[in-house]
């Protein structure tokens, strides 16, 4: 992060909370933020329901640098009550859930910016250097999301839920989690739109969930069983920008 020692104080951020829970991940942000913005104040909390209780406390920090995937929570739900907690404060939400449909649903619902956990250093400065000057942030990576970001073994027998998707119904979730609608996911699969409404409501039930976005949350947090210690990889890797 050599690159951010001489950026210019940009902004009004003056205090910042960190919500993560891997410790190594979070110390990468701060040291990021120091380099970014004069004497700026940094808690950290490691669960959402930690962040609230910050908050409640009166630590109203002028930004929230928030991943999705916490031990008391997973996916725009959290983010939810941490907007109606904190409703004036931007939010840069940065998580490895990185599909279409779950950056737009951040969006939509008032996030700041997205960027990716594996995001560089330098990604990172023009991320809070935009959100600084009022404006939002969502990296053209993440604006658009191939098929193929979506790795068959997220389909695998390590979530029973998804195993249980017959092949068609697989293929239409790839595409729900690229951000395609309806009607191209037809057009892709030479299917009738119905059909593709009839399978996406099979696949929702099946699923157990009420809509695409938690559908796309739900792929998005199945991990392969042997998949360790991902947030200090995420942190290695960020610091190795």
């Amino acid at each position: 992060m050599k690159d951010m020692n001489d950026a210019p104080p940009v902004g009004m951020i003056r205090s910042v909370v960190i919500v993560d829970d891997h410790p190594l991940y979070s110390d990468a942000l701060a040291a990021a933020l120091q380099l970014v913005f004069e004497a700026v104040k940094v808690s950290k909390a490691q669960t959402l329901g930690a962040a609230l209780d910050l908050i409640e406390s009166g630590d109203l920090p002028d930004l929230v640098m928030f991943d999705l995937k916490l031990p008391d929570v997973c996916g725009i739900s959290g983010f939810q009550r941490l907007r109606a907690a904190l409703p004036d404060a931007p939010i840069l939400v940065i998580s490895s859930l990185t599909s279409v449909q779950v950056v737009q649903a951040l969006m939509e619902e008032g996030a700041a910016g997205f960027l990716p956990k594996d995001a560089s250093a330098q990604l990172l400065r023009t991320a809070l250097q935009e959100i600084a000057s009022g404006r939002k942030y969502v990296h053209s990576g993440y604006q658009s999301c191939p098929v193929a970001m979506v790795p068959e073994d997220r389909f695998d027998a390590s979530h029973p839920k998804l195993a249980e998707l017959t092949p068609q119904q697989k293929r239409i979730m790839k595409l729900i989690c690229a951000g395609k609608p309806n009607k191209q996911i037809a057009y892709e699969l030479s299917l009738a739109e119905a059909t593709v409404k009839a399978h996406i409501t099979a696949l929702l039930r099946r699923l157990g969930v009420q809509n695409r976005t938690q559908a796309a949350v739900l792929v998005e947090s199945a991990q392969p069983a042997t998949a360790i210690g991902s947030g200090e990889a995420d942190a290695q890797a960020f610091l190795s920008h």
